[in-house]
């Protein structure tokens, strides 16, 4: 028995302060373990800095301005952020990944390839998708290319009333009021969103595809 208590007591005790050699660390040790930058020997893989950028990328739900990227991701400055997303977009395009980086309203998002669109459209079927009529697309066309125009301008071009349709393409945030005409009775004017840009795809309004003429008076096809 004595041996016992001798042998207890000569046994190495590990303090309170100390964690098991087996433990994981707690996630904010983690964290800071983890930014620790990591040496790429493969030449597709990415270092801290462009993981921390392709992961704001990947969580944002809207098109991030390069600013905004740069700060997100801990970058110098918005010349460093559209660097690290040039070789993002090589990156990806070496891979053969199923995403690009796009350029779309003032930002950068990370979208999945069109040639998937049909595959990723049996998953996501939400019943928010964007759908426009005809009637609500030739409206659209008008306020985009002409923009900011007045309700009347809009009814003049396509021949018909447009009021509910304009009210409609004002509540899926596609067109807003852009100010007002300095004619009799200051009518307000309206032009196209952010959100107009994302859904379409564009950077801004100048990469619109051309078109002949838009004149007023014409009927839009």
């Amino acid at each position: 028995m004595n041996h016992l208590r001798q042998q207890h007591s000569s046994a190495r005790v590990r303090p309170f302060t100390q964690r098991p050699g087996n433990a994981a660390l707690p996630l904010a040790l983690r964290s800071r373990a983890e930014s620790v930058e990591p040496t790429a020997h493969d030449p597709h893989a990415r270092d801290g800095k462009l993981a921390r950028l392709e992961a704001a990328l990947m969580i944002a739900d809207e098109p991030l301005p390069a600013r905004k990227l740069a700060d997100v991701a801990g970058l110098a400055d918005a010349a460093e952020a559209q660097a690290l997303v040039a070789r993002l977009r090589a990156l990806n395009d070496a891979d053969g990944s199923a995403f690009q980086v796009e350029e779309i309203a003032g930002g950068y998002q990370l979208l999945t390839r069109t040639q998937y669109h049909t595959w990723l459209a049996r998953l996501k079927r939400t019943g928010h998708e964007l759908r426009l009529t005809p009637a609500t697309l030739e409206t659209l066309a008008v306020v985009a290319y002409k923009q900011p125009i007045m309700r009347a301008e809009v009814e003049k071009v396509r021949g018909v009333a447009c009021g509910e349709v304009v009210r409609q393409l004002m509540e899926k945030g596609l067109v807003r009021v852009a100010g007002r005409h300095d004619s009799l009775g200051r009518p307000q004017v309206y032009g196209t969103t952010k959100k107009f840009l994302q859904a379409f795809g564009l950077n801004s309004l100048k990469d619109l595809p051309e078109v002949e003429s838009l004149r007023l008076g014409e009927r839009s096809v």
